[in-house]
């Protein structure tokens, strides 16, 4: 099964049953950035969560299987098309070199991991309009001198 095939049946899974990402979420004990991601096919799941995802969403032991399997990490647009996405995007676009120049004045020469990453998000209730809190914590990485 392709990971997009995982994907569909997963959504109208979650669908019919009337689930949101956070309830599905606490009900396999995982964070809901993370198994939003996963479902959309750019994580993986060990057995017992796949199995115990597919359980929830009353899904066949195939769906368990594509959970578990390493995902391809590929974009099919240079700037996507749906607006919020692309919200993050001019994020980068705008702050990009300013969050590199204040990264590597504080941790030195390196990036931040994607890998051994953390992503959360938060709604804060706000008078003049609900705001979207985004954190991101990612490992340093030093760049290496050879």
């Amino acid at each position: 099964m392709k990971k997009i095939e995982m994907t569909e049946e997963i959504m109208a899974a979650k669908k019919h049953l009337g689930i949101g990402w956070e309830e599905l979420a606490e009900k396999v004990s995982l964070n809901p950035v993370f198994l939003t991601s996963v479902c959309l096919g750019m994580n993986t799941l060990s057995k017992e969560a796949a199995n115990k995802l597919s359980e929830v969403l009353e899904l066949p032991q195939e769906i368990a299987e594509a959970l578990q399997e390493y995902p391809t990490k590929t974009w099919h647009f240079s700037v996507p098309q749906d607006p919020l996405v692309y919200r993050f995007y001019e994020v980068v676009g705008v702050y990009g070199e300013t969050m590199k120049e204040i990264i590597n004045e504080k941790f030195g020469n390196g990036i931040m991991s994607a890998i051994d990453f953390s992503l959360d998000i938060q709604k804060e209730e706000n008078p003049l309009g609900d705001r979207v809190v985004v954190t991101m914590n990612g490992k340093f990485l030093p760049y290496k001198s050879w």
